[in-house]
């Protein structure tokens, strides 16, 4: 996964926009968007579309180090507010021919 670095200002975005937030610019250079991120609140959806196995997913909004926050599923049980978590990139949900990728977050403890 990306973020999206503003060549005039150096704002970052996630998803990727076409025009900064901060200074209006329209060129962008893809980051790596890697490594530990905190999460900052998270939680349980047992409703789910049709299609899911499981009786529910967590889902946590986590803030990077470098300052961006995004969205994802996170492998616990039971996440705390304030944990760190690494960052992977998997499939979150698997489609007819296609499968659909995004942030999966993994206790950081638990990463080698």
């Amino acid at each position: 996964m990306y973020a999206y670095k503003c060549d005039a200002c150096g704002e970052l975005h996630h998803p990727k926009h076409f025009v900064c937030r901060k200074c209006g610019g329209t060129d962008f250079t893809e980051t790596p968007l890697e490594g530990e991120a905190t999460v900052l609140t998270w939680t349980k959806v047992y409703n789910l579309p049709e299609g899911y196995m499981k009786p529910y997913l967590c889902f946590v909004i986590a803030r990077f180090d470098n300052g961006l926050t995004v969205s994802g599923q996170i492998n616990s049980e039971q996440p705390v507010t304030g944990q760190r978590v690494k960052a992977v990139v998997g499939v979150v949900k698997e489609g007819v021919g296609r499968d659909f990728y995004g942030f999966i977050f993994e206790p950081a403890q638990s990463v080698a």
